[in-house]
């Protein structure tokens, strides 16, 4: 059972980039709810989500051990306990809803209500507690299906629910030959024509011209002494390159100015000169300054801002750390322990003032997103002020070269398609790309080359119902339903799908 339980969480993840092939959703999840429904004991339903989540996680996330083989000499043999760990821990909120689908009630209809709620909710717990990490929502599995556009009105968690469910109702309707997954495909068939009524739209182009530079770094020869010059010039190189049109901004990616800040402010005018009399920079660089209450350095990933003339605009310091990549959870309880060096040592950086949207004139206003934070739906919508678009930098090259940068450049498409906000990405092995406000990918340059892509950034969207509303009218739907399938008794309802 245990074995069969980590084969369709296995095959469940198939539907993660980059094969995308939402298979799992119509075996996977029927057949976990029904060995779910027969177990006797919530402690059994938990083992079985808790396998099907191991293997769910363990093939989905299998990119997490492409950063120990960075320096393999030295971090190589604790890349599958890396794995197998992280797999373990995020495995547990799976195992936690399959558990909790039992409380909902002994008919079988009931148990694929709980389990559709109690997934969701558990998604979204994995997705804020402990910093959070919602990489790999099972909503994901439609980006190559006008299904994805159903995010734009109820969000990745929304769809979430929409996914369990598409595979539950096979399970529901079982016992009734054919007519179960004839009801699923209906179901989400829905949505589908929904979402192609929506692609039917062409995305409008601003007159703004934006360059992304991809200088294509591997991770092991990125902070590479002798490799950094080459690094920093070819990206100069591709600033100054000949337009067609004329360019107004240039974005860098991540970490792509080898230097830290403060050190060669002075540099900033001649960087600006080589985009020409009227482009603007963004590009990533490492910042320091000293904390004023102890004067220790504090070390931030940040992005800065050029005006045409190389004036420093903004800046803006990243504020969803990597643990244990750029910083260390709980380091201040380390340093009471006389532990302080090690939380100095892994990691270091700090953490920013949180998100914001920046405007300067002649261009549109945007939101910068620096690698990591653009796994997180929720971040956009806290923010008061809507940008007209989304820029995002990153350093692809510790994901690897198959799976972890394609599932990046998917998370940012759904960041489009939720906000209907158009998405600037500069990534420093790709995939770098221009994608319009329903999460198409308009331009893009390749995983592992080098070069720069010239595209005239897309006009944002009306603010979509999930930009106004958030998760919180799907939480408060599925807390109604929640509350109406365990206490509220449609007897005749229930008594046909459950005979």
């Amino acid at each position: 059972m245990w074995f069969l339980a980590f084969l369709l969480g296995a095959l469940l993840a198939l539907g993660q980039a980059p094969l995308s092939i939402p298979i799992g959703v119509f075996i996977s999840i029927p057949i976990l709810g029904y060995c779910a429904f027969h177990t006797q004991r919530w402690k059994q339903a938990f083992g079985i989500g808790w396998w099907a989540g191991f293997g769910y996680f363990a093939l989905g996330l299998i990119w997490l051990v492409e950063p120990f083989f960075v320096e393999p000499e030295k971090h190589a043999i604790l890349a599958p306990f890396a794995l197998a760990a992280m797999s373990s821990g995020l495995a547990l909120f799976w195992g936690g809803a399959f558990a909790a689908a039992k409380f909902w009630g002994a008919s079988l209809t009931r148990y694929s209500i709980g389990l559709a709620i109690a997934f969701v909710c558990a998604e979204y717990i994995r997705s804020v507690i402990f910093t959070g990490f919602p990489w790999g929502l099972l909503s994901y599995t439609w980006i190559n299906t006008p299904v994805a556009q159903t995010a734009a009105f109820i969000g990745p968690y929304g769809l979430t629910f929409v996914t369990i469910l598409t595979g539950l109702l096979i399970l529901s309707f079982a016992k009734h030959r054919f007519t179960g997954p004839m009801v699923s495909i209906c179901f989400i068939g829905t949505f589908a024509i929904l979402g192609t009524y929506r692609l039917a739209t062409v995305s409008e182009m601003s007159e703004t011209r934006v360059r992304l530079i991809q200088p294509n770094a591997p991770q092991h020869q990125k902070w590479d002494p002798e490799w950094q010059p080459v690094f920093f010039r070819r990206s100069l190189d591709f600033t100054r390159a000949k337009a067609d049109l004329p360019v107004d901004l240039v974005i860098w990616p991540e970490t792509s100015i080898p230097y830290r800040f403060e050190n060669n402010i002075a540099d900033l005018e001649v960087l600006s000169n080589y985009a020409g009399p009227n482009a603007h920079i963004i590009a990533g660089i490492q910042r320091v300054e000293l904390n004023p209450q102890t004067q220790d350095k504090q070390y931030f990933n940040s992005s800065i801002h050029l005006d045409p003339r190389g004036g420093l605009l903004s800046t803006y310091d990243k504020s969803h750390l990597v643990p244990f990549g750029e910083y260390v959870p709980f380091s201040e309880y380390l340093s009471v322990l006389g532990l302080r060096g090690l939380a100095q040592t892994i990691g270091g950086f700090s953490t920013g003032e949180g998100m914001r949207v920046i405007k300067a004139q002649g261009l549109p206003s945007y939101m910068p997103m620096i690698c990591y934070e653009a796994i997180f739906p929720m971040a956009i919508n806290n923010h008061p002020k809507r940008p007209e678009f989304l820029l995002h930098m990153t350093n692809d090259a510790w994901f690897g070269d198959f799976v972890g940068p394609y599932q990046h450049l998917v998370q940012v498409q759904f960041r489009a398609i939720e906000q209907g906000l158009p998405v600037a990405r500069s990534a420093n092995t790709g995939v770098s790309a221009m994608i319009d406000p329903y999460g198409r990918v308009i331009h893009q340059l390749e995983l592992n080359e080098m070069g720069f892509l010239d595209a005239n950034l897309p006009k944002p969207l009306t603010p979509t119902i999930y930009a106004q509303y958030g998760e919180f009218s799907v939480l408060i739907f599925l807390l109604l339903l929640g509350l109406g399938a365990k206490y509220v008794t449609f007897r005749s309802y229930v008594r046909h799908l459950d005979q």
